[in-house]
């Protein structure tokens, strides 16, 4: 009896009961739940360049607008021929954007065939996606005259600035852009814009503006600004949808063409090099540096709330 009670007390985790410890008292089974890396999922290389496309895509753009721009700089390409090409680019993405819109509607008229209420909700849907497409193709003849009337007023912007702030300006402009613009997918083809892609897009834009400048005719001009609006506002958009529906080797065959296209770009072994980089460097930049991640959980730490995102119901 004795010598049970002169054992040493056990060192209990509550601050109600006065216990014989200093404050700064460390058991030694202080750290035997310690965890490290709890809930760190390994990186796999080939869905990281999957996810890099993304990055690439965007990149080989805004080089293939460079060779555009230095093309019609140097009067090697008619400005009536990039507008053709920026028209028929314009129907052929709105053809593929509808296609992509019926196979979704498909998907979901199979999935809810047997439920009336649900057919009317589909139906009420194709209409609210004709109604859009229209609004599109308004939208998109009211920014075909206002770039034309514009014109003019764009090739002076700028007019009196040296060439040197204006390869500057443009340059971190499109910096910029790169930067802030949204790489990742939506499931829905109609998503609230974050404030970063906006930015991203302006940016673009302005950089576009800045060069205009630079041409020498008002249908240079023109032709300049209607793909530039094509290819940083449009084709964002539409990129977005293609990663969520179409399959790697799809996606795989977009970046690859857009990489081919973006080597006319001044300096090309410069632009094949960041593509490379970002395309397949970044990926295993990535899983190298992760082995030096050390996250440290333990029974210290506050309480996470398990399955709280699969129960959307609870309160």
């Amino acid at each position: 009896m004795t010598s049970v009670n002169n054992a040493p007390p056990e060192w209990e985790r509550v601050l109600w009961r006065p216990q014989p410890f200093p404050d700064n008292y460390v058991p030694p089974s202080f750290l035997s739940a310690l965890s490290k890396n709890p809930n760190v999922l390994p990186y796999r290389y080939w869905p990281l360049v999957l996810g890099a496309c993304a990055i690439s895509q965007n990149l080989s753009v805004v080089f293939i607008f460079l060779a555009v721009f230095t093309r019609l700089l140097d009067h090697t390409l008619d400005p009536r021929l990039l507008v053709a090409l920026s028209t028929a680019g314009f129907i052929g993405g709105c053809l593929v954007w509808e296609l992509m819109g019926h196979f979704e509607s498909d998907a979901a008229s199979s999935e809810r065939r047997t439920c009336f209420s649900s057919s009317i909700q589909l139906n009420c849907a194709n209409r609210s996606c004709s109604a859009l497409g229209a609004r599109t193709v308004k939208a998109s003849l009211l920014v075909f005259l206002a770039l034309i009337a514009l014109a003019p007023i764009l090739r002076t912007l700028t007019a009196p600035t040296s060439a040197d702030s204006i390869w500057a300006l443009a340059t971190a402009l499109f910096l910029v852009h790169a930067a802030l613009a949204d790489y990742t997918y939506s499931a829905s083809p109609v998503q609230r814009e974050r404030l970063t892609s906006v930015l991203s897009t302006n940016a673009a834009i302005s950089a576009t503006v800045v060069l205009a400048s630079r041409l020498h005719n008002d249908l240079a001009v023109f032709a300049l600004m209607l793909f530039s609006v094509e290819a940083f506002a449009l084709f964002p958009v539409l990129r977005r949808c293609l990663q969520q529906m179409m399959p790697a080797p799809v996606q795989a065959l977009v970046t690859g063409t857009l990489g081919l296209a973006a080597l006319a770009a001044p300096l090309p072994g410069l632009c094949a090099a960041v593509l490379v980089s970002v395309t397949f460097g970044a990926p295993a930049a990535l899983i190298w540096a992760q082995q030096y991640k050390h996250e440290i959980r333990g029974p210290w730490d506050a309480a996470t709330p398990r399955g709280f995102e699969g129960d959307s119901g609870a309160t």
